[in-house]
């Protein structure tokens, strides 16, 4: 999940700026320092605050309070006698909120660790935060607090990079008395703002920063809170209300409790399951967006903090489906926010095409301003597909009729723009090419500049055909046509549809495999239909889509098992052999955890329980040593490099698809599908594992009790 658009440079003037800050822009320096090892993030929706261990944001940092894509807050430091503070502890305390634990540094006239704070945030409806100062000095000391705030307005595509320097145009509407700080700014069509509220009022404003003169006795205690509302963006975002004193209660009556409150309960022997899952499922939690389009509320899953709080399309589709044996909400609320966008007209800017389901949506300046085609952008070769997938998953485990009928005109679009517009050349196959000079080169889920290329390291051209695209597109004709023989009621698009999916199963099997190493799948076929010779994971997603034939899955198998692709943490996404590997490369080397559910679900598919559950038990190792949650990626070191999993280059954390991946694991161990309106439960548990019980689990409308163990199975209707 990357975007590799080319950025607005100081050579590419945004509309509505002067030469003078045009100037400007070109002295901002890149790469701005991140926020260390035990930054803090928390989230709401659209909504993060992205801070230090102290819980400041320092200017020039890539910290500060996020909204749809536009950075309200870009400094928020807080200060003793000009201080920094010094932190003895600081959390998470939910995935909206934290806790900051902090003390005073030897100063002049105040001795160290005279003075407590305790700083309590929590996103919902805006950043809200509580400032409390207790004083333990033997005398009473006078100090000044001061809180430095600062605003940019910078696009979130800008923050890791180059940030334009918008300070002419922002106003600065502050009140004299201290109770409030405004900044505004407008550049055309795109309006900002953000007011930071203050109770009780500073003693005085100086600048941008609120200060305090403060007369504090032993024992004394001080509190101010400060709130900072967010009216800027999509109006169907459907804001959570919060107050402090509830941000810790787990009984609060909102949407995310609800939600948390459907999904089943787990009970089993294993501790480290337990705990994984139990992450996952407050980190899909915190990555919920919720809708209402055409006044129907909705939830679906964002992309991942800090740089993808947004609609993903093919990570969305991947999360959703991971979810779906346990509850149905993520996916039918992607099935229809994905579908209200769906693809209309032909726009090369935006990479559109009719039918076609889009890669990503944005809400920031440069987009609204037209330099980036984020509103939204369609650079992507399988998120149509996977939508079909996603529907036909969802009905199996809904059997809800009445939905797949109304999805119906999306879904024949979608199925024409993969035989008219996905097949660029007519060989068959579904090709990508960007026609947007801003879009993404790679548009499968390998979508880094070097994602996709030869062993040899040499990158193929365009347009290019990616082998688990064509499996993704097999697995989705086959679905749709069940659906058609189904709820939708056209056995001639059914009949049509297996014979196209038979066709390129025949197709595929010759054109994709090669015969050398033993015989694999080649990543692709470029623009000349070279065959893309490196050894990837990919060839492990093709046994999720079912492509491969029975005769080939042994090998297949066996290479994603082997030292060169299965690191001992999960299965690389690029062979050690191969000279593009790179361990710690994006696409290169590193493990994927939602790419290793994938290929663990389609090991078992062909009968590989037990390489499935190696998998499966690596990972969730893996996770133990990271705070059992699973990263976007993890390097692609061998397991006795260091024996312990080394973390990839920063990318999001939590992640969407990587978070739904415990789950899918689970569905996997447990062989738990839904067939003909019955769940099957085929379980064959490694035993690190043990017994296996999920109460309350969703299906057709219903409750579901499950029980696993080494040696029984049982499916009971709940009460």
């Amino acid at each position: 999940m990357t975007t590799t658009a080319r950025r607005p440079t100081p050579a590419d003037p945004m509309p509505g700026t002067t030469p003078d800050e045009q100037v400007r822009a070109t002295s901002i320096r890149k790469l701005p320092p991140d926020l260390g090892p035990n930054a803090v993030a928390v989230l709401e929706g659209v909504s993060f605050m992205y801070s230090n261990a102290v819980g400041d944001v320092p200017k020039g940092s890539i910290g500060g309070l996020v909204h749809n894509d536009t950075r309200f807050l870009n400094r928020w430091e807080l200060m003793i006698n000009g201080e920094h503070l010094l932190v003895l502890g600081s959390d998470t305390v939910d995935y909206y909120s934290a806790a900051f634990f902090l003390t005073n540094p030897e100063l002049p006239g105040l001795r160290a660790n005279s003075v407590g704070v305790r700083r309590e945030r929590f996103v919902g409806n805006g950043l809200h935060e509580r400032i409390e100062l207790e004083c333990f000095a033997a005398e009473p000391v006078s100090i000044q607090l001061r809180l430095a705030v600062g605003s940019d307005f910078a696009d979130l595509f800008e923050i890791r990079e180059v940030v334009w320097d918008r300070s002419a145009k922002i106003k600065r509407l502050h009140a004299l008395d201290g109770s409030r700080l405004d900044f505004c700014y407008r550049n055309g069509p795109f309006e900002a703002r953000t007011e930071v509220s203050v109770d009780p009022p500073a003693s005085r404003v100086e600048d941008d920063d609120l200060v305090w003169d403060l007369y504090l006795e032993r024992d004394c205690r001080w509190r101010c809170e400060l709130n900072v509302p967010l009216r800027f963006g999509s109006v169907d975002v459907l804001p959570t209300h919060r107050h402090f004193g509830e941000i810790s209660d787990p009984d609060a009556d909102d949407p995310a409790t609800r939600w948390r409150a459907a999904m089943p309960e787990l009970s089993t022997d294993c501790e480290l399951l337990r705990d994984v899952l139990d992450k996952s499922m407050r980190d899909l939690l915190a990555l919920r967006i919720e809708k209402h389009p055409k006044d129907q509320p909705i939830v679906l899953p964002a992309g991942g903090l800090p740089w993808c709080v947004t609609i993903i399309g093919r990570d969305a589709l991947i999360t959703a489906y991971q979810t779906v044996p346990f509850a149905q909400d993520l996916a039918r609320g992607t099935l229809l926010k994905l579908a209200c966008l769906q693809g209309h007209e032909v726009d090369d800017f935006t990479d559109q095409e009719p039918g076609k389901i889009l890669h990503e949506v944005r809400d920031g300046e440069l987009t609204q301003l037209g330099l980036l085609p984020y509103n939204p952008y369609y650079g992507t070769a399988d998120a149509t597909q996977l939508w079909l997938i996603l529907l036909s998953e969802y009905w199996r485990f809904t059997r809800d009729d009445e939905f797949v009928r109304g999805l119906r005109d999306n879904a024949y679009a979608a199925l024409r723009w993969i035989d008219e517009y996905g097949d660029r050349d007519g060989d068959g196959y579904v090709e990508y090419a960007t026609r947007s000079r801003e879009g993404l080169g790679n548009q499968g889920w390998r979508d880094s500049r070097n994602g996709v290329q030869f062993a040899d390291g040499t990158i193929p051209v365009l347009p290019i055909a990616t082998c688990e695209i064509q499996g993704y597109t097999y697995d989705a004709k086959l679905r749709l046509a069940e659906l058609a023989d189904g709820p939708l009621d056209d056995p001639d698009l059914g009949r049509r549809l297996r014979a196209e999916a038979h066709d390129l199963y025949e197709r595929f099997n010759r054109d994709f495999w090669i015969d050398e190493r033993g015989g694999y799948y080649a990543i692709g076929l470029d623009g000349d239909k070279r065959q893309i010779d490196s050894m990837t994971s990919n060839i492990g997603q093709l046994l999720w889509s079912g492509i491969v034939p029975p005769q080939r899955a042994q090998t297949v198998a066996r290479h994603l098992m082997s030292d060169a692709l299965f690191s001992g943490w999960g299965v690389r996404t690029t062979s050690t052999a191969d000279r593009g590997y790179n361990p710690i490369g994006f696409h290169t080397g590193t493990v994927w955890p939602h790419d290793n559910a994938l290929i663990a679900h389609g090991l078992a598919r062909y009968g590989y329980r037990q390489e499935a559950n190696r998998i499966v038990v690596a990972m969730l190792k893996a996770a133990k040593f990271l705070q059992y949650r699973l990263p976007e990626p993890l390097s692609g070191y061998d397991r006795g490099f260091g024996r312990v999993p080394v973390p990839s280059p920063p990318t999001c954390s939590p992640q969407g698809w990587a978070s739904g991946a415990p789950l899918l694991f689970l569905r996997t161990m447990l062989g738990l599908d839904a067939l003909d309106g019955q769940l099957i439960l085929d379980p064959h548990l490694p035993k690190e594992i043990g017994n296996i019980q999920l109460t309350g689990t969703n299906a057709f409308g219903m409750r579901w009790n499950l029980e696993a163990t080494p040696t029984h199975a049982d499916v009971r209707l709940g009460p």
